[in-house]
């Protein structure tokens, strides 16, 4: 295990890159086993338009955003929000969010939680998913042991009718 003291790198070519999802890629960078339990990391690519998550949010953990290029489509709350290339978005925990590239926009966001969380086999389930070799009930089945707890909200399905 990585401590404070011990410099962690990790080359973007040596990242493990999931393709399951036909809407963007998700590069995963440093998961809290990794960093002490300080982040957990990974770098999200989404096609023009393409959903990210749908509402939620996390008890323990705070998610910061950093857009890299493109634009991200963002639910931070009760609001919506479009950030640009470094713009840069932090959702405390209980703070209900979603995201997904904005209308005609592709995104690529750094997605950093800390403290860090548990989340890359969570990537891998959603992988999974994508690619038929797992259920979606797998997903909601998993909102405790991933700290990713799903809520509906009627001014995200409604924004994004109109991003695709």
């Amino acid at each position: 295990m990585n401590t404070t003291t011990t410099p962690l790198l990790v080359r973007a070519s040596d990242a493990e890159t999931l393709t399951g999802d036909p809407g963007g890629t998700i590069a995963l960078l440093a998961d809290s086993v990794s960093t002490g339990g300080a982040i957990t990391c990974n770098r999200s690519t989404f096609r023009a338009g393409a959903d990210g998550a749908p509402p939620h949010f996390h008890t323990r953990a705070s998610e910061l955003f950093v857009v890299l290029g493109g634009s991200l489509q963002v639910l931070a709350g009760d609001r919506l929000h479009i950030l640009d290339q470094g713009d840069v978005l932090l959702v405390p925990p209980h703070v209900p969010h979603a995201f997904g590239a904005a209308a005609g926009v592709d995104a690529d966001v750094l997605v950093v939680f800390t403290p860090g969380m548990d989340r890359f086999d969570y990537y891998r389930l959603l992988d999974r998913v994508h690619r038929g070799d797992a259920e979606p009930r797998e997903i909601g089945e998993s909102q405790e042991r991933f700290d990713n707890h799903y809520v509906d909200i009627s001014l995200w399905r409604e924004a994004r009718t109109t991003a695709r």
